[in-house]
């Protein structure tokens, strides 16, 4: 898949905490209408259509019924990936690669707002037999994989705040951030302890919004003076479905895909080969285990280079200048679809606020959240050979 596919337009509705005054099909458009605009092609020009979509989350059945008016994709091929969107990303690249077609357009969104309830859905996707019966809620679980995480790598608690005091200092800067602002660590360890050693501050909080983007082939990609943003390296993987078989203190899902997503693109040393990341951080704590599991660091590393500022912007390898879903917001299966999107403008040059100097190679990973151990990762860059 190697330069085969860029990124050719992106397009981002909100983010926000709440959206009652647009319905996600409205939210889907806008950010259609952005995407094809900063494409500069019209809906008749896209060949198929891929929507990540879940519809335990949506609330209705067959959820792509749902989404080819908003796209122009109606009476066109559309498929739907119920998973992570860096899933959605592979499907809709593969579909590039098998020759057939030539420009694709790949939806995401969260409507979370809508959802009264969504831990109680986290909970129902536990094991109906072995752990939904055992009355925690799926949240729980979090805490018990940070204990785990910092008992096996060394990290610390006053790691995992100052992961926060970053990321929302950073989305301070993201005109599309929900959370951005100043912390402390004190503060972060101050707030309520939600699953021990988990504190309610090292939560993301939830958001709306709905991003499109507009995939095309080499030769589509490199026609009409677009600039392309192309995929070098894409993977993703799922640890163990049993939680009772998993290794509470890895991020195993993202080892196996960044080796096959680094294998792809042609990288021996992640540690030298990136200009930025965007990595999940739906817990703090999450984001220093990613960090490790991606060999951005040693084990026991990521919380001490956070600290010194390695991982900072202006440090040796700025981590989230996003804000990530601590800052931003958090979307859900949308999450990482978002993160390619940031990405994608920084490597384009017009991340505004946000702009990394000299971005032109950069690292993209995602994780479902729990109960989950699925995770994706990409490597995307501004030029191929």
């Amino acid at each position: 898949m190697r330069g085969q596919v860029a990124i050719i337009g992106i397009g981002i509705e909100g983010l926000s905490p709440r959206s009652q005054e647009h319905s996600y099909r409205e939210m889907i458009h806008a950010a259609a209408v952005r995407a094809y605009t900063d494409a500069g092609i019209e809906p008749d020009d896209i060949d198929s259509a891929v929507t990540v979509a879940e519809d335990l989350f949506e609330g209705v059945s067959i959820f792509d019924e749902y989404t080819p008016d908003q796209l122009g994709a109606v009476l066109k091929p559309i498929h739907t990936i119920a998973g992570d969107s860096l899933q959605g990303l592979g499907a809709a690249a593969l579909q590039i690669a098998t020759g057939a077609f030539d420009i694709i357009v790949l939806e995401a969104h969260s409507k979370a707002s809508n959802i009264s309830d969504i831990g109680e859905l986290e909970t129902y996707a536990l094991d109906p037999t072995w752990n939904r019966q055992l009355g925690y809620p799926a949240a729980a679980l979090a805490g018990m994989e940070m204990a785990s995480f910092l008992h096996d790598s060394g990290n610390t608690p006053e790691h995992c705040a100052q992961v926060v005091v970053n990321n929302r200092a950073n989305a301070l800067a993201n005109p599309s951030s929900t959370h951005g602002g100043e912390t402390s660590i004190d503060a972060v360890l101050g707030s309520e302890l939600e699953f021990a050693p988990l504190r309610a501050a090292q939560i993301a909080p939830a958001a709306d919004g709905a991003i499109v983007l507009v995939l095309a082939s080499h030769e589509a990609a490199i026609a009409g003076g677009r600039r392309p943003v192309w995929i070098e390296g894409l993977s993703w993987s799922t640890d163990h479905p049993a939680i009772e078989d998993r290794d509470l203190g890895r991020a195993a899902y993202c080892e196996q895909a960044a080796a096959r997503a680094y294998a792809m693109a042609g990288i021996e040393d992640p540690m030298a080969a990136f200009d930025f990341a965007e990595v999940d951080d739906r817990y703090a704590y999450k984001h220093l285990q990613h960090l490790e599991a991606l060999g951005l660091c040693g084990t026991g590393e990521a919380g001490p280079k956070t600290l010194q500022g390695h991982f900072s912007i202006g440090g040796a390898l700025p981590v989230n200048p996003s804000g990530g879903s601590l800052g931003a917001g958090h979307l859900y299966d949308a999450a990482g679809l978002y993160k390619i999107a940031e990405s994608a403008h920084q490597l384009r040059g017009d991340a505004g606020a946000l702009q990394i100097a000299d971005a032109n190679c950069c690292l993209v990973q995602s994780w479902r959240g729990v109960p989950t151990a699925t995770g994706g990762v990409a490597v995307l860059s501004n030029h191929h050979e």
